[in-house]
């Protein structure tokens, strides 16, 4: 009764036009769908409690007021949702976790999809392996595995939604032992827009493994993650905090870390902030047992801070160990820059552009502009096969994370091109440096800008993903969804 009731909705709705999301045919969809859902599943409107989380995002200028939102309960309503919003060419976004800092991205004006009753997390001790829902953030499931003493390769700080950072790559406090996130997937519960549901492995579908992997979701709506598991004990690590007199001292030492330290266990993050018109250093250490050996991150530790929180503790405990709470609801925009290599150069130039442009947006108000510096092993990209990003892993490229944070939404396009010319600045940096393939280099699409060319993410994937979307999505349902469109 439901398919026939589904195909007859669709046979009425379709025109061949795209609904104006800002129109009453929006809420004739949401209505029908509210009508041909399960029970498993919920339409919502503004002004429930339910609405505000489904469309809320991290940074406030992520967030769209959306007609209606729907939390599908089952991969079936998935489908149904799909067929009727692909039928009636209408607006949608697909939400897990909501840290995405491009608007349109998992967001909308038409209909809000929010994923948050995937949140199932069921780990398979015979197989070492988790199925993960699509609606979890991070810190959900490294609580669930704790009791088994085992854990994935995930985001490494709190409130880092699973379906955005594994479709789009996933860089971990494990990286430098399993590979990224993506390399670790090992199925794929995708739901397609003709409604049929499949899962996807290496094995039954590798083209769509493939594309899946970086591939966001030009194909489809992924449901359920299914990632390797590997034995996790305490750890070792945290947060310091150092003032901008001792900042050269970080600096040296981060270059350091990322020339010569080669012990796989190891990780680190170096954050040059600049915040209440001041520059401030962050640096998590992370290492995969209870102590660390000595001389690994000597360098920071003798250097004065003004907070420090380093210790044996859980996984979960260092992840949580920077509240991500302080720049929440808040405008705010990332993009990046892909390095060869972090030298003390390097470093020198973020501190520059941390300040430079501190000093210059504090006429926009209240702002925080920041520089992630992430070193990973040369050979992280062992650990996995081909993915559509990166798409070579003949050389692996650093991640250099921007972010600006600000208040005032009259302020949006300042930001917008303040951050593209940092990246800009800090790429040219590189180049002079030496390292002059990093201006054609993949960029990492969690981190990129919107504005960006899905050549410059895809690169030689471009073609073959192109290839799967007309097969896979010959009608475009999935653009009419925001993300990296191929």
């Amino acid at each position: 009764m439901l398919l026939i009731a589904t195909l007859t909705l669709i046979s009425a709705l379709s025109a061949g036009h795209l609904v104006n999301a800002n129109s009453s045919s929006v809420i004739f969809v949401c209505e029908r769908i509210a009508d041909t859902i399960s029970s498993a599943s919920s339409v919502y409107y503004p002004s429930s409690p339910n609405y505000e989380a489904d469309i809320y995002h991290y940074a406030n200028s992520s967030t769209q007021n959306s007609v209606c939102s729907v939390e599908p309960g089952t991969p079936e309503d998935v489908g149904v949702i799909l067929q009727i919003l692909g039928a009636s060419r209408t607006p949608f976004a697909v939400k897990g976790g909501g840290h995405i800092m491009n608007p349109g991205y998992s967001s909308t004006p038409g209909v809000q999809i929010a994923m948050t009753r995937f949140n199932d997390v069921d780990y398979d001790a015979s197989t070492g392996t988790v199925a993960i829902g699509a609606g979890l953030v991070w810190d959900d499931v490294y609580a669930a595995l704790e009791d088994f003493d085992v854990n994935v390769v995930g985001g490494r700080v709190s409130g880092i939604g699973v379906a955005g950072l594994t479709l789009g790559g996933g860089y971990s406090w494990l990286t430098n032992q399993y590979g990224l996130t993506l390399d670790n997937v090992q199925a794929y519960q995708l739901v397609l827009p003709n409604s049929s549901v499949i899962n996807v492995t290496e094995a039954s579908n590798p083209d769509l493994f493939f594309g899946l992997k970086g591939g966001y979701n030009n194909f489809g709506i992924v449901t359920t993650f299914t990632l390797k598991t590997f034995p996790q004990g305490q750890v070792w690590g945290g947060q310091l905090v150092i003032l901008g007199q001792y900042i050269d001292q970080v600096n040296l030492a981060t270059a350091n870390f990322a020339a010569n330290v080669t012990d796989p266990k190891a990780a680190l993050i170096t954050t040059i902030d600049y915040t209440g018109g001041q520059i401030l250093a962050s640096v998590i250490m992370f290492y995969d047992a209870p102590t660390p050996p000595s001389g690994i991150f000597d360098d920071f530790l003798t250097i004065p801070n003004v907070e420090e929180d380093v210790s044996t503790r859980s996984y979960l405990s260092l992840v949580q160990v920077e509240s991500t709470q302080t720049s929440a609801n808040k405008r705010g925009y990332y993009n990046t820059v892909s390095l060869r290599d972090i030298t003390y150069s390097i470093m020198q130039a973020v501190t520059n552009q941390a300040e430079y442009w501190g000093a210059k947006m504090l006429s926009a108000g209240e702002a925080i502009i920041s520089y992630d510096v992430e070193p990973f092993l040369q050979t992280i990209l062992t650990h996995g096969s081909p993915s559509a990003y990166p798409s070579t892993r003949s050389q692996r490229y650093l991640p250099l994370n921007l972010y600006f944070s600000w208040t005032n939404s009259s302020a949006d396009e300042a930001f917008y091109d303040a951050i593209l010319e940092s990246a800009t600045n800090l790429t040219e940096t590189a180049v002079i440096e030496g390292q002059a393939d990093v201006a054609t280099a993949p960029l990492y699409p969690n981190y990129a800008i919107y504005g960006t060319s899905t050549g410059r993410i895809y690169g030689a994937s471009l073609g073959t993903l192109t290839v799967l979307k007309a097969i896979y999505d010959p009608e475009n349902v999935m653009g009419l969804a925001g993300g990296w469109k191929v």
